[in-house]
């Protein structure tokens, strides 16, 4: 009976599970909000040459691209989910630690988006899981990390030979008229390799802490991919690279495969490695074929420098708001 007369009883016991509920809460919001950042992010690399070489309106690439990154992030991305949300550290994430990283990494890419800074989303994502983990005591696989470390310098370098090698391809190939439908294509399949690809950005925490199983939450953050595409991807939709190389419509079409099949690639072996890498290198590929006057080193470099950038402020940050979190 003391139980059930103290009045402290009730609410220690019912308060654990009320704030779990919304700490659960904001990841879950955490994560559909972040998505919804990146489908509008994605949208240059995934449909930006398309657009930007009139294969395709801006309106039918985005309503293009929203259904099929949805698709892809909902059937082809439960490997990666697994990797990203429990392969990454010794002992599983809690909830809360799991909102910092979303949060940290959420933030960081937001500011360097709005900075103009040149970074790569999973890879923020994954140096913000290091950082959270060495503050909360967890433990970093960090095989895991270095297996991911050689995925993601071997993509850019992958997509540069085979970006040169499909261009020089093309060049051959008496394709006419039809270089814009085969560029809508590739982006096509662009949009399903960035869904597969990038949702576990903002789903491997649910599917890591359980909230959600793989399906599921690849549904939820596809869905938010699909959102950012269709309400805030039109005025991103032509920041695409061609800063990098002077490029036209055979060039385009090259990078744009190169891209899509490296990323599916990885992503069927449960990696995921960077959207953005894997066009700058194919693109780069691209203009090498056509002679090196095309490619614009300064600007590659710049890039590099963003590449390193984002990854050290992400494992900083995490590391500090990790250590804040556990008090």
């Amino acid at each position: 009976m003391r139980g059930s007369t103290d009045p402290r009883g009730p609410r220690r016991t019912g308060g654990a599970p009320s704030r779990l509920a919304a700490v659960t809460a904001l990841l879950v919001a955490l994560a559909v909000g972040f998505a919804w950042s990146m489908g509008a992010h994605y949208t240059g690399a995934v449909m930006g040459m398309p657009h930007a070489l009139r294969a395709i309106g801006a309106w039918q690439a985005l309503l293009l691209m929203a259904p099929l990154t949805f698709l892809g992030a909902t059937f082809a991305s439960h490997g990666v989910e697994k990797r990203v949300g429990s392969g990454l550290t010794d002992a599983r994430l809690s909830v809360t630690a799991q909102v910092v990283v979303v949060g940290v990494a959420f933030a960081l890419t937001t500011l360097f988006n709005r900075l103009r800074i040149p970074t790569s989303t999973i890879q923020i994502l994954v140096f913000a899981v290091v950082g959270v983990a060495l503050a909360v005591g967890a433990g970093v696989t960090w095989g895991a990390i270095a297996r991911l470390a050689l995925v993601w310098a071997s993509a850019p370098l992958a997509a540069l030979a085979l970006g040169a090698a499909l261009t020089r391809g093309l060049d051959l190939l008496p394709l006419g008229g039809r270089t814009g439908a085969a560029l809508v294509l590739m982006g096509a399949a662009a949009a399903v390799a960035m869904g597969a690809n990038d949702v576990a950005n903002a789903s491997g925490a649910l599917v890591g802490t359980g909230t959600l199983g793989p399906l599921a939450a690849g549904a939820v953050g596809g869905a938010g991919l699909a959102l950012g595409v269709l309400t805030w991807g039109k005025p991103l939709l032509r920041r695409v690279a061609f800063e990098i190389v002077t490029v036209d419509r055979a060039m385009a079409t090259a990078a744009q495969l190169v891209q899509a099949a490296v990323v599916l690639a990885a992503v069927a072996f449960g990696f995921f490695t960077s959207m953005n890498q894997a066009l700058v290198g194919g693109m780069a590929g691209a203009g090498l074929a056509r002679g090196r006057h095309t490619v614009h080193l300064p600007t590659l470099l710049a890039i590099l420098r963003g590449w390193v950038v984002g990854p050290a402020a992400a494992l900083a940050c995490g590391y500090v708001l990790g250590l804040a979190a556990r008090y």
